[in-house]
């Protein structure tokens, strides 16, 4: 239990100062001591006491992430910028657990991930625009607009396998952008403006003074978006050790020999499919509301390519790997705004050495247990 708290500590820590740091020097020093601690970690054996030490206190790192991101509110307690990108954080790691469902369960690799994105997005800026629905209501209608299509796209995906099903969501990716720009009741190139989220008269983005301390307006989005997490990731590992999980695995690992026991691929295809759609698009609208804005080039093939990288850059299959892939992809390279376009360049050097380093993600997928250990001391 030490460890996990000391290892906690100087996480909490270094992610304070990543996110506060603002000179290029400290941003360039905090980058190249994370890659050190990583590669003596690795020497010295200290993921593999991590591990250990996690799956003897299961609970410890959902505690200790929550608890992380409200010290971390607190101590940003008025930095917008920094708030914001804790906020996106959160919110594509919902996004990047349907694409966990859909890639790491049953083997469907999604390109489209973007435009499922984009659709909650523009649903939540037509319904907030001209309807009265209370905008709470808007989040998850956006949501099932979005897996209302996805279910539609599966059918199209059940009849290929392997890299052309890839193509079909490309394909769909690419057409829903062009589609965004050339429909002018959309607002074509320029996009929407949304307005912002509202529960019960309570206009989010108009701040927060306690006590005569003004709060930034992102508080309210991180703290909807930590729940809207925390709901989606407990669906994802209930599912994850359920049978309807041990089904998926089967579709993963070999459709023929699943068909062959009895296992329905294109139910749980679907399921899976609709499922990971649905987390996409209520991201997508909590975004747009946050953001108050969108437009198609917010929702591209390259957003999608993004999304999968969080995936793979964090564990295929392992939902606790999102979190902190996320936090590379999208604090990184913001961080790194001062080398103007090499910054991406620099970026994908990380990822590629951690990809190096680690090359089955940040947290691997461990092999599914099915039947749990005895406990010390206990007779056979």
């Amino acid at each position: 239990m030490k460890l996990l708290i000391s290892s906690f500590i100087v996480f909490l820590i270094y992610s304070l100062l990543l996110l506060g740091a603002e000179n290029q020097l400290e941003v360039g020093i905090l980058v190249a001591v994370a890659f050190i601690a990583s590669v003596v970690g690795k020497k010295m054996g200290l993921m593999d006491r991590l591990a250990n030490a996690v799956s003897q206190h299961p609970h410890f790192p959902a505690v200790a992430s929550v608890a992380g991101v409200l010290i971390a509110m607190v101590v940003f307690y008025n930095s917008h910028f920094a708030l914001l990108m804790l906020a996106t954080v959160l919110i594509y790691s919902i996004v990047c657990l349907g694409l966990n469902i859909q890639f790491g369960y049953v083997g469907i690799v999604n390109f489209a991930g973007a435009a499922f994105f984009g659709i909650g997005s523009y649903t939540a800026a037509v319904l907030a625009t001209h309807t009265a629905v209370p905008h709470l209501l808007v989040l998850f209608i956006a949501a099932a607009v979005s897996a209302l299509i996805g279910s539609i796209l599966i059918y199209p995906v059940l009849r290929t396998r392997g890299h052309y099903a890839a193509l079909v969501t490309i394909a769909f990716g690419i057409l829903f952008r062009n589609f965004l720009e050339v429909n002018d009741t959309l607002g074509g190139p320029q996009g929407l403006k949304i307005p912002p989220l509202t529960i019960f008269g309570w206009n989010l983005s108009e701040g927060i003074q306690i006590g005569g301390i003004e709060l930034s307006f992102y508080i309210p989005y991180l703290l909807i978006a930590l729940i809207l997490l925390i709901v989606a990731f407990r669906i994802t590992r209930n599912l994850e050790r359920s049978w309807i999980g041990l089904s998926m695995d089967m579709v993963r690992t070999d459709e023929i020999a699943a068909s062959t026991f009895g296992v329905n691929i294109a139910h749980w295809k679907i399921v899976a499919f609709t499922l990971g759609n649905l987390l996409a698009g209520l991201a997508g609208a909590l975004y747009g509301m946050m953001t108050a804005y969108v437009a198609p080039n917010n929702f591209t093939f390259a957003d999608s390519l993004i999304l999968v990288s969080i995936v793979i850059l964090g564990g295929i299959g392992n939902p606790w790997g999102i979190i902190p892939a996320a936090a590379i992809v999208v604090i990184l390279p913001e961080k790194l705004q001062f080398i103007q376009e090499y910054r991406f360049l620099l970026y994908a050097i990380v990822v590629i050495l951690i990809l190096l380093f680690r090359p089955d993600g940040l947290l691997p997928r461990r092999i599914r247990n099915y039947f749990p250990s005895k406990k010390v001391g206990e007779s056979e």
